[in-house]
């Protein structure tokens, strides 16, 4: 099974960047899908960016044209966070899936907080 580790998150002023990135290891299967989700306290975990191996990325509407999801195949996942807001701290878990049906694989989570 596939395992992931993120990193990247941290305290940024509100209008900064982070990087975000999820590495993969314990699996050579092809991951059909890799994807962001975030969780800020006593809300949803919610997909904020996602992309299938054969597709567009896709957004949730609030980051559209903020944040940018990249991968490397199967080995990482990137997110690239601009323009920072108050209401993007959260969170922030990598998920895969190696099919679309699959189940979603999580990874531990890296906090990201936007004060100034």
């Amino acid at each position: 099974q596939v395992q992931l580790e993120e990193s990247g998150g941290g305290l940024v002023q509100p209008g900064g960047s982070l990087r975000l990135s999820c590495t993969t290891s314990g699996s050579t299967t092809q991951l059909y899908y890799m994807g962001w989700y975030r969780q800020a306290p006593g809300k949803q975990r919610l997909q904020v960016a996602g992309m299938t191996i054969d597709g567009s990325p896709n957004y949730e509407y609030s980051v559209k044209d903020r944040f940018t999801i990249s991968r490397d195949g199967s080995k990482a996942v990137y997110l690239q966070m601009t323009s920072l807001k108050a209401e993007d701290p959260a969170v922030y878990y990598c998920a895969t899936k190696e099919t679309w049906t699959g189940p979603i694989t999580w990874g531990r989570g890296t906090q990201v907080t936007v004060s100034s």
